[in-house]
């Protein structure tokens, strides 16, 4: 018999269900088996685990006939379970190094029928809180009950901090009720029925506080079912326990501190049911209050429960305002003030501009912060012309980019007088980076974030774990940033997923490729002929496409790579193009260079390189990924990747999954190219995973959906 189940419902946590599975297949314990319940998931979430089942034989796969919700998912998941003990685990949350071993060795130790066990949890702008029941466990005797040890009813009630004995719960006959809260009534009568109950007091399970998604973020009247799951719980507490006074009194007050959660939390109970939700606290209240009472707490939380009891709501919202304003005052405001002149009359005459109606015919776009007429953006907008004439596009350009403004765009200078009017009355704002922080999300307006990338890189809320290689530290205002999205644009399911965990947010995501690559997916040789002719480029020559990344530990213009040693080795018939990082490329840079090796970074057209090149030379650019819509060789240096992956983090082993060869010293790459040595299954493989919807028809789906609002 395996020794362990771990039972795992999944529905929408594609962002997270990697790590989830990752911590569990790497731990040092093997004898378990995950039973992951997949309740008809609409997002990658089922991929993601055929994918590991595939290479894990202790991973099974059940799927739901329907969407049953988490609590029946659960009991989905144990009538498959074959393990001695069951642990119901959530897939957004993940397992400690060494927790499976500890687990394992306690119960054997104990022979518990129920394991507590440690949680810290880790919030999603960063701070880690370490969990309570680490405190309480630490004091408890080695085995207990709930009779003996009625603290441990004040540890959450939820059901992933257990590990419980499965032939227990087939005794009871307990399984999960249907509907928000179901741990409640699980929980509970489960610890008052057993009789060998240990704690772990060590961090086993790390609990995900996420920005979106989770129900304790919904609002709605759903938190109105904690109340029939409490009625449960107590009914069946009753029937599996004769609890004395002292547990009792724990639960009730337990059960007054939940609905306390519950009412005071913001992005719950809706402001317009909160009276009703309160009625039911006392009528709660009034029908389970122990004969011999409860041990109430003191200070404010004390007030409120004797405020319950009294049934006044009105009195309740004053104590409630009362204590928040009093906390509130106690924090220190910070001001932001802008120091010019200019900004100052700007954000005023922006301000003044919000006050009039939206101009329902204004599209504003931009590109890498202003840099010029480009990437994803430039490809919607010209298709938007083409589908949806009726909207007037203008451009957001930095004063020093003015000069390379194609001839007829029309466009405003970032800073003066007509940019802050066009950023306060437009319809739709287009860019590939967030728009500044002062700029408000006027409702009626549809911003849409393309990104310009798909990524290698850990971005977003990806990079708290990687605090080396972060620019902007203030996770929170990229969140704000963020909020404003009504779609994000995607190239695949990878940037799919990666984009839900780095940045959890309401927008609406558009799967549909990235418009910048229509060109490439419908490229002709004759364009690719005529661009190199316009390059200077002469025929039969080879091209190499060299793409290096930015590193931020390094200082700003370190070479990794000697370009001038590789043309010399690579001889007279290679033609080398250089493409720094758009961070090195001032204004107006313009194409030069000589015989072998030309720079090109300042080329408008990234597409035109990529139409020239024979080859591209990449380390760990998202170049890569758009070069291999030409279905072209790619080769990878990476001198320093187990550097770059420490310190940047990264969303797969790009050495494992390449697009084409991999060198690590410069003597491996230049025998790369010496031998013209190509990998055309690992570029098949690659294709495939990322560039599947690069049909050309990309920034036509994006209007389609954003400007005439066609699904």
């Amino acid at each position: 018999m395996t020794f362990l189940s771990i039972v795992l419902p999944v529905y929408r946590v594609q962002g997270y269900l990697g790590q989830c599975l990752d911590s569990l297949l790497s731990q040092s314990f093997e004898d378990f088996e995950i039973v992951a319940v997949d309740d008809c998931s609409p997002d990658y979430s089922g991929r993601i685990l055929a994918e590991y089942a595939a290479r894990d034989p202790r991973l099974r796969v059940i799927t739901s006939p329907s969407n049953v919700g988490l609590g029946r998912a659960r009991n989905l998941g144990l009538e498959h379970a074959r393990g001695e003990y069951v642990w119901f685990l959530d897939s957004d949350d993940w397992l400690a190094a060494g927790a499976l071993a500890a687990v394992a060795a306690r119960l054997r130790a104990t022979d518990a029928e129920v394991l507590v066990v440690g949680w810290d949890r880790v919030h999603w702008d960063g701070p880690v809180q370490t969990g309570s029941a680490k405190r309480l466990l630490g004091d408890a005797p080695r085995v207990f009950s709930a009779e003996q040890w009625p603290q441990v009813l004040e540890i959450l009630h939820v059901a992933w901090n257990k590990v419980i004995r499965r032939d227990l719960l087939s005794r009871l006959g307990l399984a999960f009720e249907a509907g928000w809260y179901e741990d409640v009534s699980f929980t509970f009568p489960l610890m008052l029925a057993a009789s060998r109950i240990s704690g772990l007091p060590r961090t086993c399970v790390h609990y995900r506080q996420r920005r979106t998604g989770a129900i304790t973020q919904t609002v709605g009247e759903r938190h109105f079912e904690v109340f029939d799951h409490w009625e449960h719980a107590l009914a069946l507490c009753a029937k599996y326990a004769d609890p004395g006074d002292e547990v009792r009194g724990l639960l009730f007050r337990r059960m007054l501190w939940h609905f306390m959660r519950v009412l005071r939390h913001d992005n719950r109970v809706p402001a317009s049911a909160r009276r009703r939700f309160f009625a039911r606290m006392q009528e709660m209240y009034r029908r389970h209050l122990p004969p011999a009472g409860f041990p109430s707490p003191g200070g404010g939380e004390g007030l409120r429960y004797r405020l319950v009891a009294r049934g006044s709501y009105s009195a309740f919202r004053a104590a409630e305002i009362g204590m928040r304003t009093a906390r509130a005052a106690l924090r220190r405001p910070h001001w932001k003030v802008a120091k010019r002149s200019r900004q100052v009359a700007g954000l005023l005459y922006y301000r003044l501009h919000l006050l009039l109606p939206v101009d329902g015919s204004l599209a504003l776009y931009a590109a890498y912060w202003y840099r010029g007429v480009t990437c994803n953006p430039a490809a919607i907008a010209a298709k938007a012309a083409e589908l949806a004439p009726g909207v007037r596009a203008v451009w957001v350009i930095g004063p020093s980019r003015v000069a390379a403004v194609p001839p007829g765009v029309d466009h405003v200078v970032a800073g003066t007088l007509p940019y802050y009017r066009a950023l306060a009355r437009a319809r739709y704002l287009v860019n590939n980076v967030n728009w500044p922080n002062m700029m408000v999300k006027r409702r009626g307006t549809t911003h849409v974030m393309t990104h310009h990338g798909t990524p290698l890189k850990m971005m977003g809320m990806d990079q708290l774990d990687h605090p080396a290689a972060v620019r902007d530290t203030d996770f929170a205002g990229q969140m704000r940033r963020a909020d404003r999205w009504d779609f994000s644009v995607t190239a695949n399911a990878h940037t799919t997923i990666a984009w839900e965990r780095a940045y959890p947010c309401g927008y609406e995501t558009l799967e549909v490729g990235y418009p910048r690559n229509d060109r490439l997916a419908i490229a002709s040789p004759a364009e690719a002929a005529a661009v190199r002719e316009r390059l200077g480029i002469a025929p039969g020559k080879r091209v190499v496409l060299y793409t290096p990344t930015h590193r931020e530990w390094l200082p700003k213009g370190t070479a990794v790579l000697d370009v001038e040693r590789l043309a010399s080795a690579l001889g007279p018939e290679t033609v080398l193009l250089v493409r720094a990082h758009y961070f090195y490329v001032g204004p107006a840079r313009p194409v030069g260079g000589a015989g072998q090796i030309v720079d090109v970074s300042g080329h408008p057209e990234v597409e035109d390189l990529y139409l020239a090149a024979d080859v591209m030379l990449t380390d760990y650019s998202s170049a890569m990924f758009d070069f291999a819509v030409l279905d072209k060789p790619v080769v990878i240096y990476a001198p320093d990747w187990q550097v770059y992956r420490e310190l940047r983090g990264v969303y797969f082993d790009l050495t494992a999954e390449p697009p084409g060869p991999v060198a690590t010293t410069f003597d491996e790459l230049v025998t790369i190219f010496q031998e013209d040595r190509r990998d055309d299954a690992a570029r098949a493989a690659f294709r495939e995973r990322f560039c599947y919807l690069d049909d050309g028809r990309a920034a036509e789906r994006v209007v389609r959906r954003v400007f005439l609002d066609q699904r």
